[in-house]
C-alpha cells in the first residue's frame, strides 16, 4: 500500500504498551485497536513525497504545488503568516488605527512601476489599472476625516521579481496618519516592528 493512500479504519484507542510509546509526536501514547480496516482510494507514488524535508527544484514544487503546499515547512509559514497579518491587525487597533479595504479595479496613477490593466467590458477600448499602492484612497480617506488608516494592501506592479517580493504582486502593511510630525510616524512603526519581533522571532534579544 503505496504512502497517501485514504483508508477508513474502526477501531478502540488504548494506550501503547512501554515499548512503543513514542513521545516525539503527539500520538505517542495512545494507538487504535483495529476492528475494520477500508481503503477508500489508491494512490500512485508521489514525484515528491509530503513528509520530507529534502529540498526539489522550484520547477518541481510549482509543478506539483498541490504536494507543495502539505509540506510541514510551507504549513508552518502559512500559518506564521496568518499569525503575524492577526497580530499587526491587533496592534493597528491598539495605536487607534481603523481598518479600510480599498477599491481594486480603479483608474491608472502611475508610480514606480507598469501597471497592469484590465480591459472593460462595458466600455470597449477603456481599462482599468489594478494598483501599485492604494495612495489616492487613503488621501480621500485622510480628508474625510479619518485621521488614522491601515490596510493590509494587495499591490500590483509590473516588474521584474526581487529578493524580498514576487513578481505581479504582494501585499504590504499601509498606513495613513493625518495632522502629525515625523516623530509621531517613527513612534508608531517601531512600536510595532518591536512588538511583532518580540512575539514572533525564534532569536530573543533586548530591543
Amino acid at each position: 500500500m503505496q504512502l497517501e493512500t485514504v483508508i477508513k479504519i474502526d477501531g478502540k484507542v488504548v494506550n501503547r504498551s512501554s515499548d512503543t510509546i513514542n513521545k516525539d509526536i503527539e500520538t505517542g501514547e495512545i494507538e487504535v485497536a483495529i476492528e475494520k480496516f477500508e481503503i477508500l482510494g489508491t494512490c500512485k507514488e508521489l514525484p515528491m513525497p509530503v513528509f520530507s524535508d529534502q529540498e526539489y527544484a522550484e520547477e518541481i514544487r510549482l509543478k506539483y504545488r498541490f504536494l507543495d503546499l502539505r509540506r510541514k515547512k510551507i504549513h508552518e509559514n502559512i500559518i506564521l503568516r496568518s499569525k503575524v497579518i492577526s497580530f499587526i491587525r491587533s496592534e493597528m487597533n491598539k495605536f487607534g488605527f481603523l481598518e479600510y479595504q480599498t477599491p481594486i479595479l480603479t483608474s491608472s496613477s502611475p508610480e514606480g512601476a507598469r501597471d497592469f490593466l484590465v480591459p472593460s467590458r462595458l466600455n470597449p477600448g477603456k481599462f482599468y489599472a489594478l494598483p501599485q499602492a492604494p495612495q489616492q484612497f487613503k488621501q480621500l480617506i485622510m480628508v474625510s476625516g479619518f485621521d488614522r488608516y491601515f490596510q493590509i494592501a494587495p499591490c500590483f506592479r509590473d516588474e521584474d521579481a526581487r529578493a524580498d517580493r514576487s513578481p505581479g504582486e504582494f501585499y504590504q502593511l499601509d498606513l495613513e496618519m493625518s495632522f502629525v510630525e515625523q516623530k509621531d510616524v517613527f513612534d508608531v512603526v517601531e512600536k510595532l516592528l518591536v512588538n511583532t519581533f518580540k512575539k514572533f522571532s525564534k532569536k530573543k534579544t533586548d530591543v
